[in-house]
């Protein structure tokens, strides 16, 4: 695939994986050649440079930009989609040690089943009760079902709690919560994340 710039990948993105008009907030990396520094390498030979985590917007933004090409569909028979699987053990470096101690490579890989494409749709820092640091946001997914011959849009939400670790801002808890398309609209504000910030 030949590099684009900035425009175009997000003209391109929005064409292709986009129903909503949201503006896809993770596009950081445009090209194969940011993930082929990572590709021989495992979950646990993996180390992120520095500038990717400087900051606590930085680390979210690009640890979304990396789940973007990532995909565990499964069975797949139109061939490769995105950067495969090789974003997964780059993207678990952006947890915190502790928070990997909780939660295996191997749970957290699984964490996305059925899920080809990721676009990070909202990011919002939020007040944290214990002067922590914590972020609103929203995810629009593309994914696959058994059974199904055709992909279709989801859309999760949650918080994020970051800590500064020696080797910069790292994930220490994330929660997600998928959208409920029906009973949002039937049974009121509990239902709709923004609705929840509000409050």
């Amino acid at each position: 695939m030949q590099k684009r710039n900035k425009m175009d990948i997000t003209s391109y993105h929005q064409k292709y994986f986009r129903p909503s008009c949201f503006k896809a907030l993770n596009l950081r990396f445009d090209s194969w050649e940011f993930y082929s520094l990572f590709s021989e390498k495992t979950h646990d030979q993996i180390k992120l440079p520095p500038e990717l985590t400087r900051t606590s917007e930085d680390t979210l933004l690009n640890y979304f930009s990396v789940l973007r090409e990532a995909e565990n569909m499964g069975g797949r028979s139109c061939g490769t989609v995105g950067q495969v699987r090789t974003p997964f053990p780059i993207a678990y470096n952006f947890l915190s040690k502790e928070y990997q101690n909780k939660l295996s490579y191997d749970e957290y890989f699984n964490s996305f089943a059925g899920i080809g494409h990721t676009s990070l749709i909202k990011l919002c820092r939020v007040p944290d009760g214990k002067r922590g640091i914590k972020f609103f946001y929203e995810i629009e997914t593309i994914e696959g079902f058994k059974g199904k011959r055709a992909e279709y849009f989801g859309y999760s939400y949650g918080f994020i709690q970051l800590i500064h670790e020696k080797e910069g801002y790292r994930i220490s808890d994330l929660s997600k919560f998928e959208e409920d398309f029906l009973c949002a609209p039937y049974h009121g504000w509990d239902h709709d994340g923004e609705a929840v910030v509000e409050v």
